[in-house]
């Protein structure tokens, strides 16, 4: 069966507000599914078990990658992230767009399986618009703050990798540029014919690849 949604993979440092943009995109666009990963990270204040994630023992997580139920899996500041390929598949047969919040190194291993899936680099203004961010949101201690800002510099040298890239200076504008990537996504030749097979047939077109 021909997979007729569409794969968003938004990647961004940590603090650079990935996950207030992703949060407005899918309660403005409910046709958009986000992919629930698993982690062995403690839960945050307010987070809940299967809504941000599936909080697993890395005992636990381990058993999980080596029977090869991950899509893909990283370890990202000490703890470990993998998304499940079945649940994935599952929700593009049916026409399901799939957003992933990942990062570049978990983008890499998606590739792999899903070359038509399309990368999208959230950055900061500047690093200390970054580390501001970062202090503001009071859940991470000095060391850790210090541990991610260093991480961000390595991780924002793989930008490039991405078919887009935000830069979120202005919450409002970076939403709706996020926006008008999955409209202009929706509207490609493969996705249009795919899921308007009984039309483009009408009218003489070629399926989608």
């Amino acid at each position: 069966m021909r997979m007729t949604g569409n794969l968003f993979m938004v990647v961004a440092p940590s603090g650079a507000g990935k996950s207030s943009l992703v949060n407005a995109l899918l309660s403005n666009d409910q046709s958009i599914a986000l992919s629930i990963s698993c982690t062995t990270r403690a839960p945050r204040p307010g987070e809940q078990n299967g809504r941000e994630y599936y909080f697993l023992s890395v005992e636990e997580f381990v058993q999980r990658r080596s029977t090869g139920e991950f899509l893909e899996s990283a370890e990202v500041h000490g703890n470990y992230y993998g998304t499940s390929r079945r649940h994935i598949e599952e929700l593009m047969h049916t026409g399901r767009d799939v957003l992933l919040e990942i990062d570049w190194q978990g983008a890499r291993q998606v590739r792999k399986l899903f070359p038509q899936a399309l990368g999208i680099f959230i950055l900061p203004p500047s690093i200390e618009a970054l580390e501001a961010r970062l202090h503001k949101r009071g859940q991470d201690s000095p060391q850790v703050i210090n541990r991610r800002l260093l991480a961000a510099g390595s991780e924002m040298a793989h930008a490039s990798e991405f078919e887009y890239v935000i830069i979120n200076q202005d919450f409002a504008t970076a939403l709706q540029e996020l926006s008008h990537i999955v409209s202009a996504a929706r509207l490609r030749y493969a996705n249009q014919a795919s899921r308007h097979a009984a039309l483009f047939a009408q009218l003489g077109l070629q399926g989608g690849n």
